[in-house]
């Protein structure tokens, strides 16, 4: 049997780290995926879909990731349920994150274009750079 979920959406709100009682660290988040059409009035659509993530993830996500972040998630869904304080059981679905990526640049959410174009070398007489400028763009670079 299969159970892989690959997500892209932004994720709602700041990171908040927990960490059980046995000194395992946990995030849970919220991702917002756009979904591929428009309703009738032209608003477009999307789905909040709850995550979690352990260990590594989770250290990493509380580093690193901010709200709007655009990220990639991997993992699988699974289902719990739990008693509530009126003794009812409630049932939540939810995605395990095995794997998270940022896919944008903190220059691509600040809507910064600058870059650091101080030479580390002497570019003006390397050949193989002065070569490479020419095969790529800035323009056509995925980051």
């Amino acid at each position: 049997m299969i159970n892989r979920v690959v997500l892209v959406g932004r994720i709602t709100k700041e990171v908040d780290l927990r960490v059980t009682g046995s000194n395992i660290s946990v995030v849970q988040f919220t991702l917002a995926v756009n979904r591929n059409y428009t309703s009738a009035n032209g608003e477009k659509q999307a789905d909040f879909i709850s995550c979690v993530a352990w260990r590594n993830t989770a250290d990493f996500m509380k580093k690193y990731v901010r709200k709007g972040a655009l990220l990639g998630i991997e993992g699988r869904i699974q289902t719990r349920n739990y008693e509530d304080s009126n003794g009812q059981t409630r049932y939540v679905t939810e995605v395990q994150a095995d794997s998270v990526q940022i896919l944008e640049s903190k220059n691509d959410t600040s809507q910064s274009n600058e870059y650091d174009t101080k030479p580390s070398r002497d570019e003006d007489n390397d050949d193989y750079y002065n070569t490479s400028k020419n095969l790529v763009a800035d323009e056509d670079l995925p980051f």
